[in-house]
């Protein structure tokens, strides 16, 4: 069984990046770690036991062209299960392994598996607090996508989704396995470190915002742009989307 590992990078600091790359090579099993640069390579990551590309540009999609260009290498080369991790956040040494144990014990053969995760502060301790939606699962966070063959022909969703609908990606995506009808199962252990970027967490839990926080996500913009398109482009961004697209009114989501 050969997984992969995608992680987009983008401007963070080596610290960050040591972090992440450091989790994917604690693994209990053996991985492939695949480092895609959005426009500012760093080159001391070319002497890591990893697969550094490097794009020629930024693309400015939250790290989805990276994320789709890695995963797609990664299903060409033959790998069998394929993951994402983010810049600024790193895995439990057990994430591969527990999620292959959910697919290998489900009775019915699955297409993804869903990782569960935990907010954590900068310096990596836990912070007190689920969202409502890791709560009930309706939302799957861009680093609990874990992804089987039954699932590969979605990677180039992440490249060809609309730009203004990037700033919710992994709402998108998630959105479109589900109109796929794609099995899927959620791993009980949490296994995803999410480094907390989001004030209204630290205003909930009674601590300080730290300096890197930011509000939730406004969409305006984005329905803005959507209620201004007409009716065939609103059917291509639904097809580059691979599920249907809709906006009613500006709305802010966390």
């Amino acid at each position: 069984m050969k997984t992969a590992i995608v992680t987009p990078y983008y401007k963070e600091p080596r610290t960050m990046l040591e972090r992440c790359l450091r989790s994917v090579a604690a693994q209990d099993l053996p991985v492939t770690h695949f480092v895609v640069s959005d426009g500012h390579p760093q080159d001391w990551i070319d002497a890591q036991p990893v697969r550094h590309l490097r794009l020629g540009c930024a693309h400015g999609d939250f790290g989805n062209t990276p994320r789709s260009i890695g995963g797609i290498l990664a299903a060409s080369e033959g790998f069998d299960a394929i993951a994402f991790v983010d810049a600024d956040n790193w895995l439990e040494p057990d994430h591969v392994s527990s999620c292959l144990a959910v697919a290998a014990q489900s009775p019915q053969e699955l297409d993804y598996v869903v990782a569960s995760r935990r907010l954590t502060r900068d310096d990596g301790s836990v912070l007190p607090f689920l969202t409502q939606d890791d709560r009930d699962g309706s939302h799957i966070d861009t680093n609990c996508f874990f992804l089987l063959p039954g699932s590969f022909h979605t990677l180039g969703q992440w490249g060809v989704m609309p730009k203004p609908l990037s700033v919710v990606g992994d709402r998108i995506y998630a959105g479109s396995l589900r109109a796929q009808g794609l099995r899927s199962a959620r791993n009980p252990r949490v296994t995803v470190n999410y480094l907390c970027t989001w004030a209204f967490v630290f205003r909930a839990v009674g601590e300080p915002v730290p300096d890197y926080a930011k509000s939730t996500i406004d969409l305006a913009d984005t329905t803005r742009w959507w209620h201004a398109l007409d009716e065939r482009d609103r059917q291509i961004v639904d097809r580059l989307a691979a599920s249907r697209v809709r906006f009613n009114q500006p709305q802010e989501v966390a």
